[in-house]
Order: structure tokens, then sequence, then C-alpha cells
């Protein structure tokens, strides 16, 4: 009598999809802009230096208006004394625009989550393109005795919260350092509260150096009279 056949080995079960643990990906592209400032951004110029006197807990220092921004910040040509970059983000591309004097930079950025803006109403700079108002550097040229060039001296570096850490803030400063390049400028300088560490951070990892032998000496008020 022969022998009955062996039962078949059992089927190994299919091994589960990785595909499956991996969380879906987002690609949701900001148009992004830096432009040169006008008179007619200073609202939204004066909101977020309020908010950065807040962040930095030094409101009881803040005095500006719209008004004295309007008087003294745009009345010579860009690059000759105080000049505002303004950052702009948008949903959308934006329409074609030169300018003679700075040609705006344009980068988009992706993100893997929706950007939620609480003050987008508030910072529109141009509501039927659905372009919002993201930040500011304002600077304006010094001297190097050491190097006999000119420079740039950055006054304020401003990004709002909701747009931190995804890559504004260096695009603002780039384009202040390219500026200075183009003109045959020897360098540019700025400050940073020593509590900041993330701004100290930022700083380093785009190659600044920082000073710590240096002091800021300041007469103000009664004390320059």
């Amino acid at each position: 009598m022969a022998a009955a056949a062996p039962p078949p080995p059992p089927t190994p079960a299919p091994e589960p999809s990785m595909n499956l643990l991996e969380p879906t990906r987002l690609d949701l592209p900001i148009f992004s802009r830096v432009r040169l400032a006008t008179a007619e951004d200073v609202p939204h110029i004066h909101k977020m230096i309020h908010q950065m006197a807040v962040f930095e807990k030094l409101t009881h220092l803040f005095s500006a208006t719209e008004s004295s921004l309007t008087t003294t910040l745009f009345n010579s040509p860009p690059f000759t004394s105080f000049t505002v970059f303004l950052l702009e983000v948008s949903p959308n591309p934006f329409t074609t625009a030169t300018a003679a004097a700075f040609p705006p930079i344009e980068r988009v950025i992706h993100l893997d989550l929706p950007l939620v803006d609480p003050e987008r109403e508030t910072f529109f700079s141009d509501k039927a393109n659905d372009i919002t108002v993201a930040g500011f550097v304002l600077f304006f040229p010094n001297y190097s005795t050491f190097l006999a060039k000119p420079g740039f001296y950055v006054e304020d570096l401003f990004v709002r919260d909701c747009y931190r850490r995804k890559g504004f803030g260096k695009m603002l400063l780039s384009a202040v350092a390219k500026q200075a390049v183009k003109m045959g400028y020897g360098r540019v300088e700025w400050v940073v509260l020593d509590w900041n560490v993330n701004a100290i951070n930022f700083y380093e990892e785009m190659g600044a150096k920082i000073h710590d032998e240096w002091r800021i000496c300041r007469l103000t008020g009664r004390t320059i009279l």
C-alpha cells in the first residue's frame, strides 16, 4: 500500500505593508517674496514693531507711532539711508513686478501641514490677491574705518510668530547681505539679546560671528542733551 503524501507546507502570512505605517505627507506651497517697503506699508510695520517690543519685553521703551515712522523712514532713496524690506506670503504665485532699485526676491516654501495665521486679515497688504505681510527687516548704512568700506547695520529683523522656523528670517537677512555685496560693502552687522538662544543659534548657523567682548553704549533721553 502506498504511503499517503505529506500535507503541503503552510502558506506564509503576507507581511504588512510598511506604507500603512507612514503618515501622509502633504505638499502645501507658500509663495513668498521680499520687496522694498513704502510709506503705504507703515501700518503693518508699526504693528510688527510693537509685536517685537512685546516679544523682547521692551514695551516700556516703545513710543513709535505710524505718523513718526512715516515722517522718518521714507525721506531718502533706498539704501542711502533707512531702508525696509517687507516679507509677503500668499497661497498663489505673485504677479510679476519690477522695481529699478530692488527687484523682489521670490521663493516657494513647501509645508507638510497647513499654516494657520490668526492675524491674516489684519496683515493683508493686498486682500484681492490674498497677499499677507509676514515680516520685515530695517537697515541702514554704516562705515568701517578698518575696512575703509561702508556696510549695513540691521536695526530690526522680525518674522511674525506663525511664520517662524520656516526659513523666512534667513530669506530676509540674506536679502540684506546680497544687497551689501552688490554695492561693494564690507559687512553686515546687528545685535542680539543674550537670552534669545534661538536667534543666536540661527545667526551662527548662517555663519555670523557673535562678538561677546563688545558692549552696546547708548545716550538717550536726558543723557543725550
